[in-house]
């Protein structure tokens, strides 16, 4: 993972200030329904009014009249009570009240419980006769599908997800460039911690210490954290997973201490990136796979605004057209896959494969030297700043678009997308989101990339990785 420009500095360190691909060797709740209010007949279901002492020593005659008066105000009370429970059960129901007539037939509808999914069925049935479903059955239909928001910081030179740990909420950078989940904590040296909020393992009820085992990452960028390993309960929007290894920072390299922001990282990438020693620990998604519907999350990331993570399903309502499938190259841990092509601007694609890796991790678009020269090349006052460390133009250019091919399959990144950040408050020279990946020894989609697309992460036996056009 690859996260330049963290702080509101000029870009010329952006290989230093997040961005973290470690190094190989390393809905709302529905709200409770409102009580139903009593219904007119129970609301009028007053009780008989008691004779006064005047009315017990009246003659017979106005004693029966008395009665008599008492039982048609009974009749003409139950009579208005009748009506009312009438028209409650009418007002219940969708009927056009200008067709009623004199004879007419009232459909109440009652909701019915919905069953989410096959497996959710089948365990219903194993259930109803008295069996004991089956462990992967139960864990399909557990119903552990969920979304959350990701939200953006300054340039999206990140996104931060609010992630729930042993009840309590911290904000995460969501890496599919990395496999540790660690946080800031109790742990961590307090003149380490710079605002961020801090995990305490001693308010969780479900904490639990794995003696002997640590951990030590070091990112592409050269930034790292290390330090002891828990076990606890972690949610993310309506998916959890008791028992996830969250790992407890005691050491932080400056570039993390000084994104107050962020206050850890949450690896979605193989469990074979794992620095967990003496034993590797499984990602998030590796735990709650078996709990989904599908065993896939997707990412909708946003340019300058809020984006999602959904897990166990694809929201079609986010993507236009179809989703085009590649496969996924897990033998390094990553999320490697092949672009068939690339072009610049109108021009059409080229034979020219390029492999690399998906990464939320990171924010700019990693390419060869020779695609990033033909795109540069088409960019007025384009060059490769020597003092800025990568390529600049003056920002009031026109860039253009560069497309890839992804199997049948041409996703888009728009010229406004790969305009990164402005490299000093003057505003006039710009930091280009797409630089060389030359040096780093893997070209990297990062979020450059991420942000114009659908993105379907496929886990199982056969992973891969799905893309789709959407609305920018």
């Amino acid at each position: 993972m690859l996260t330049p420009g963290r702080s509101q500095q000029t870009p010329v360190n952006h290989l230093q200030k997040s961005g973290r691909s470690p190094q190989t060797e390393g809905s709302l709740a529905s709200p409770a329904p409102a009580q139903a209010g009593m219904s007119a007949s129970h609301s009028l279901n007053l009780p008989a009014e008691p004779l006064n002492h005047a009315s017990a020593c009246a003659p017979k005659e106005s004693i029966k009249e008395h009665m008599s008066l008492h039982y048609y105000k009974m009749r003409f009370i139950e009579s208005l009570s009748a009506a009312s429970a009438i028209l409650a059960i009418a007002s219940a129901s969708p009927v056009d009240k200008r067709a009623i007539k004199k004879n007419f037939t009232l459909h109440q509808s009652v909701p019915k419980s919905k069953i989410r999914s096959g497996p959710a069925s089948v365990a219903a049935t194993y259930l109803k006769y008295g069996k004991q479903p089956p462990a992967n059955v139960e864990a399909a239909a557990a119903g552990n599908d969920g979304s959350v928001t990701t939200t953006p910081t300054e340039y999206d030179s990140q996104y931060l997800t609010p992630v729930t740990i042993g009840g309590q909420e911290l904000t995460l950078d969501f890496d599919t460039g990395s496999s540790d989940l660690w946080v800031f904590s109790t742990e961590t040296p307090s003149n380490e911690v710079m605002g961020q909020a801090v995990y305490d393992p001693s308010k969780s009820d479900t904490a639990q210490r794995i003696e002997g085992a640590t951990w030590s990452i070091t990112y592409g960028d050269g930034s790292s954290s290390s330090g002891i390993v828990y076990t606890d309960t972690v949610t993310v929007g309506q998916t959890s997973f008791a028992g996830q290894a969250v790992e407890l920072a005691q050491e932080v390299s400056t570039q993390f201490q000084q994104d107050a922001a962020n206050d850890g990282l949450l690896g979605l990438a193989f469990d074979s990136l794992n620095t967990v020693k003496p034993t590797k620990q499984k990602t998030f998604f590796t735990n709650v796979s078996p709990s989904l519907s599908a065993p896939l999350f997707t990412v909708d990331l946003k340019k300058g605004a809020p984006g999602t993570f959904d897990f166990g399903f694809v929201d079609d309502s986010k993507h236009t057209g179809e989703v085009s499938y590649v496969d996924v190259d897990n033998s390094r841990g990553f999320w490697t896959f092949t672009s068939s092509g690339y072009s610049v601007g109108e021009g059409s694609l080229s034979a020219s494969p390029i492999e690399g890796i998906a990464d939320t991790g990171t924010t700019l678009l990693y390419l060869p030297d020779d695609v990033v020269d033909v795109y540069y090349g088409a960019v007025a006052g384009a060059k490769n700043d020597q003092q800025q460390g990568g390529f600049t133009y003056p920002c009031s250019a026109d860039l253009p678009a560069i497309s890839f091919g992804i199997g049948g399959y041409t996703a888009v990144v728009p010229g406004s997308y790969v305009n990164y950040a402005p490299v000093d408050e003057s505003g006039t020279t710009c930091f280009g989101g797409i630089q060389s990946s030359n040096g780093i020894g893997i070209n990297i989609f990062g979020d450059i990339f991420l942000k114009s697309q659908f993105v379907v992460f496929q886990g199982g036996d056969n992973p891969q990785l799905g893309f789709a056009a959407k609305q920018t």
